[in-house]
Order: structure tokens, then C-alpha cells, then sequence
């Protein structure tokens, strides 16, 4: 593989990713899965072309050339690779970079060893050049190699998920991008707007004012007409959907997505964020595509929506979106073990497909916001589901003493959402004050109810705050598992042969039961942080936010009386009847990860 190389000292984007993965949450090398981007450039050195990767951690943005060249001096830069002049013609020079494409840029084998499944080395001479997608376009260029690695397996992941687990197959894919141009606009990062940041020290700011600079994730996004209440993007944002899912499910996951042009629209845009299937011709790992990856893997997992990032300013080039193919199964399980459908003789209801497909909409839309440079909304299901950037639990109502889930997941974007794409993506017109526009929508929304907490706040291992979870609902934590522990109850009861399909073998009852039982365990974290929680914002100065408060020794002596009725006899046992016709799994039905342990309930 040969490059010719005419521009030096001329910054570019390098983006390594892997193309084909391995198929295993727990290793964590999904198809499709994006690495770093770095800014990057050739520098001719004599008879070598070193590949510098810049530092734009630290920098001056100043005019003052020595300025900015104190700054570069003083902090390190790293030499990516150095490449040897093959010919010199006219200012160019050609370069053998085969080395620099049979590389393990995206560090398989560090995670396999971290992941404790072996410990490998690339065999090139079972590597070689995955010409298919290997092109050049105006303003990208992209290689990719199939590459093996060869080691000793010692864990069950790999083993469980490679035909010779001596032998790893892959395929890592190299993109080579022209930087965007320099009209691009930062805009400020605000703590409670809800988007995820990119920071630098400016050594050239003033000393009365902050070193550190902070500024949102965000695509690049401009009316046509600013002054215009809706106006048309220059260009709208287009995602593509991996045309590899199946319908009813591709459908779902792009009706999910497209929930965020109702936030554009709140915003004054008209069509500016589309959702179309990708073209046939098209290369998933093309910059040029935002794209929605259906992935797939031997147990169910995370969904994740990353991103490539321009490090100098923040401005997203590609939304990339990786969400796991069997979490609709595991939605479609938990309604199972809800309703109990499967009576002899009547047909099976729609619902489950329907709250499954639901689940997908809403599962496409947060993790779309992820790659629209928008961070966790964990307080949004106490404030009315605010924001598809909260975890959400199934709401499971009670009617007429039946489980009902009609109205298990929200079917629109939500209130906050369009909040957070007001701050980000409005296109102010000339002569606003922009700052103080941007302050104006955050104080808007905060007098409206809506307050942002993000990760961590909510996570059970570290966060504190008593109304930020994950996967909880209501706006009463202690209250909301009240109610949760009626709705197990019910299914409890209920469940029995209904749960599983008519000639299933009857010990995949427990399949269907241990989502059941364990049913309330979000919201038990959620209740358990009041005791002792403190309330909090991410208050500034002068915006009125109450910045910490303790809980009334009420509230708090409430969500210990909800905690103890789950530890009660009555809650945890399980009736004799049920398990009675639950028996010990059959040849062919292993036990695994999604049972309880031990070998019998």
C-alpha cells in the first residue's frame, strides 16, 4: 500500500475503528465500533515522513506566532509513525505505508489481555488488505485490513465466540479526512444544558478570566433565513439507518430517530434532521454518514451512541450509533413474564411485539441524542418523562386488577429535549447577544421545572442524589415502588404455564420469571438513595437554582418503610405451586448468565 503524499505540514483527521468485530458484550469489540480521532500531519524529516499527532490539549489562540509556538514547545506531541521515502518527484514523495494499515491501531490485543481472554500477537502472514473498502473520495480517504491474531485463549468469552479461538479474525478500518473549514462557531459550554463538553487550556487568555475552556459537542447546523420563525437548514443533519436490521424492527428504530425533528422544529427548523435508509453503495465507516449500526452479539448488551469529534472546536462530523440487536428480545421478555399470553386455544396478543418495538423507538432516540453531542438527562423521569436521555423503566399499569402495557414507553420526544436542542442548535440572527440568549433558555427552562443531573449523580456505586436514577419512574421514588410491588404481585401470581409458548420445555419458565422477580430493582436503588440522598443543582451563581438541601427526616423514614416491605417474607418467597413445575433444565438447555445462580430455583 503506497501513498503519495503532496501536503505537508497541512492538518488532517485520522480515525481508526473496527470494521468487523468479535461478537462479545463482555470483550467489548463490536462490529462498527468507532476508536479515536486525532488531528494529525505529515512532516517531511530528510529521507522520512513522520506521522505527528498535534496537541490540542494545550494551545494559544493567538495571532502572536511565538505565543503559539511556547505553548507547542512545552507540551508533547507524539510521532504516530515515521514512513521511508520510496521516490521524490515535483514536491512529492511516495511512500510504502503497508505497515502503517497491518497495524493493530484499535488495540485488539490489549482488549483481549485486559479482558483476561488471552494473550495474542498479529500474525501478518494471515493479515491482509480488505480491498472492497479501500477508497478515495474528494475529501477522505479510507483503507481497511483483515487482521488475525494468534495466541493462547484463556477465558470463555473469546472461546464461546470464535470458531478457533487460537486464531481471532478482524477487520480495523483507517480513515484519512480533510479537517472542516474554519467557519464553524463553537459554542459555550453550560453545566445544566445537558450536553457533553470538549475542553482546553488557552494559554494566551487574560489572566482575569479562566485558562480552561469549555465548549458543547454538537453538529454543524445553520438556517437559512435566522431572522425567519421556521427556516430551512443550509444543510440538514441526515442519519442513516444499517440497512442489516429486519423489519418490523428497522422501521421502529428510524421512526425513534426522527423524534428528534420534532426538537428541531420546537427550534425553528423545517426538515433539518432526516432519517434514511443507507445506500447499497455506501461504507458504514464513511465519515460522510451519520450512522444507526444494528450490532450483534452472543448475549445482550449495551447500546451506545459515539461519535467523531473535531478536537480543536467540538463540532461533530459523524453520529455513529451502535445499538444491540437482543434487547428487543429481552423487552419482549419482560412482557412475557407480564402478561402471561399464551392461553390453549386464543390467539397471542400484539402487545408484547408492540411494547418491544416501543422500547426500540425510544432506545434509537436516546442514543441518537448521544451522537447530536447530548449527555445522560437522569432527573427527567420524576419531571413527566422530560427527556429520552433518561434510562426508562417499562410503566406496567393496573387496570381492572390486569397488567396493562399500553402505555409502557413514551411515544415523543420530550420537553426537555427541546430545551437542550433550543441551546445547541438555535441559529441566532446577526446582532444577538449570544451569550445572553443562551442564558435566557436555560433560565426559561429551569422556571418551567425542568432541572438536568447526569451520570454521576444517578448511579447507585457513587451518585447521592435522591432524584436522579437509572431506570426508575414517578416522581416519588418511595411511592413509585409501592406501586412497582403491586404490579409484581399481580404477575407473581399469575405466572405459570401462560408464561412460556405451548410445547416449550417447562424449565424455560424460569426464563420469564427471573425478570419478574427481580422486577423492582431499579427502583429499589432509586428509593434507597433517599436515605440519607442531599438534593442539589448545578447551580451558578445568581441563577436561582437551590444549590443543596437535606430531605425531611419524612421523606426519608417513607422510603425506608417502602424498602422494608421488599425484604418481607411474603415478597421474596415464591408459592410452592410454582415451584413445583419448574424443573431442572433439560439436555440441550444449558444454564447461563440470564438465570438465577445455582442449579435450581
Amino acid at each position: 500500500m503506497y501513498l503519495v503524499i503532496d501536503k505537508f505540514n497541512t492538518e488532517f483527521l485520522y480515525v481508526e475503528s473496527l470494521t468487523a468485530g468479535i461478537g462479545s458484550n463482555d470483550i467489548g469489540l463490536d462490529r462498527n465500533q468507532l476508536g479515536r480521532e486525532r488531528v494529525v500531519k505529515f512532516d517531511r524529516k530528510g529521507p522520512k515522513v513522520l506521522l505527528t499527532e498535534l496537541n490540542y490539549s494545550y494551545r494559544a489562540n493567538s495571532t502572536n506566532a511565538a505565543e503559539r509556538k511556547a505553548v507547542e514547545e512545552a507540551f508533547a506531541q507524539s510521532v504516530l509513525w515515521g514512513f521511508t521515502v520510496v521516490v521524490e518527484e515535483g514536491g512529492r514523495v511516495l511512500v510504502d505505508a503497508s505497515e502503517f494499515f497491518m497495524q493493530d491501531a484499535h488495540d485488539v490485543i490489549g482488549r483481549l489481555r485486559s479482558s483476561q481472554q488471552g494473550s495474542y500477537s498479529l500474525d501478518k502472514s494471515r493479515s491482509a488488505f480488505y480491498q472492497p473498502r479501500i477508497k478515495n473520495f474528494p475529501q477522505n480517504s479510507e483503507f481497511e485490513s483483515t487482521l488475525t491474531f494468534t495466541g493462547q485463549p484463556t477465558g470463555g468469552y473469546i472461546r464461546s465466540v470464535t470458531p478457533t479461538p487460537s486464531s481471532v479474525t478482524v477487520r480495523e478500518h483507517y480513515s484519512f479526512v480533510q479537517l472542516p473549514d474554519a467557519n464553524y462557531q463553537p459554542r459555550k459550554f453550560d453545566p445544566r444544558a445537558g450536553y457533553s463538553s470538549i475542553s482546553y487550556y488557552d494559554y494566551a487568555t487574560p489572566i482575569s478570566e479562566p485558562i480552561e475552556k469549555r465548549f458543547i459537542t454538537r453538529h454543524r447546523l445553520a438556517k437559512k433565513d435566522p431572522r425567519a420563525a421556521v427556516s430551512e437548514a443550509v444543510e440538514p443533519i441526515i442519519y442513516y439507518m444499517d440497512p442489516g436490521a429486519p423489519e418490523p424492527i428497522r422501521s421502529a428504530l428510524m421512526d425513534g430517530a426522527k423524534w428528534w425533528n420534532q426538537a428541531f422544529e420546537a427550534a425553528g427548523y423545517k426538515d433539518a434532521f432526516k432519517v434514511e435508509v443507507l445506500p447499497e453503495d455506501a461504507d458504514p465507516m464513511d465519515v460522510r454518514y451519520n450512522l444507526i449500526n444494528w450490532v450483534h452479539r452472543s448475549t445482550r448488551g449495551w447500546s451506545y451512541g459515539a461519535s467523531v469529534t473535531d478536537p480543536r472546536t467540538g463540532e461533530i462530523i459523524k453520529g455513529h450509533v451502535n445499538l444491540g440487536s437482543l434487547r428487543v428480545r429481552q423487552d419482549f421478555l419482560i412482557a412475557e413474564g407480564l402478561l402471561a399470553p399464551y392461553e390453549e386455544g386464543k390467539p397471542v396478543s400484539k402487545e408484547m411485539e408492540a411494547m418491544a418495538l416501543s422500547r426500540l423507538r425510544q432506545l434509537a432516540a436516546h442514543e441518537v441524542g448521544h451522537t447530536l453531542g447530548i449527555a445522560h438527562a437522569y432527573s427527567s423521569s420524576t419531571e413527566n418523562l422530560a427527556s429520552v436521555m433518561d434510562y426508562p423503566h417499562p410503566i406496567a399499569n393496573i387496570k381492572d386488577g390486569r397488567i396493562d402495557l399500553s402505555a409502557a414507553y413514551d411515544e415523543k420526544i420530550g420537553a426537555f429535549d427541546k430545551v437542550i436542542v433550543n441551546y445547541g442548535y438555535q441559529d441566532f440572527p446577526d446582532g444577538t447577544d449570544e451569550d445572553k440568549a443562551l442564558y435566557e433558555i436555560v433560565q426559561n427552562s429551569l422556571k418551567a421545572g425542568f432541572t438536568f443531573l447526569s451520570d454521576q449523580d444517578a448511579r447507585p456505586a457513587g451518585g447521592a442524589h435522591p432524584f436522579a436514577h437509572l431506570w426508575d419512574n414517578g416522581k416519588d421514588p418511595a411511592d413509585e415502588l409501592d406501586r412497582v410491588m403491586e404490579v409484581r404481585a399481580i404477575a407473581l401470581k399469575n405466572f405459570g404455564e401462560r408464561n412460556i409458548k405451548p410445547g416449550a420445555p417447562m424449565a424455560m419458565l424460569e426464563e420469564a420469571l427471573v425478570p419478574m422477580y427481580f422486577f423492582h430493582r431499579y427502583q429499589v436503588e432509586a428509593t434507597a438513595k433517599v436515605v440519607g440522598g442531599l438534593n442539589y443543582r448545578y447551580a451558578l451563581r445568581g441563577d436561582g437554582q437551590p444549590i443543596t438541601e437535606l430531605l425531611t427526616p419524612q421523606q426519608e423514614l417513607k422510603a425506608i418503610e417502602s424498602l422494608l416491605k421488599t425484604v418481607q417474607p411474603s415478597a421474596l418467597a415464591l408459592p410452592e405451586s410454582l415451584l413445583k413445575i419448574i424443573p431442572p433444565r433439560p439436555l440441550g438447555y444449558d444454564r447461563h448468565r440470564e438465570l438465577i445462580n445455582g442449579k435450581q430455583i
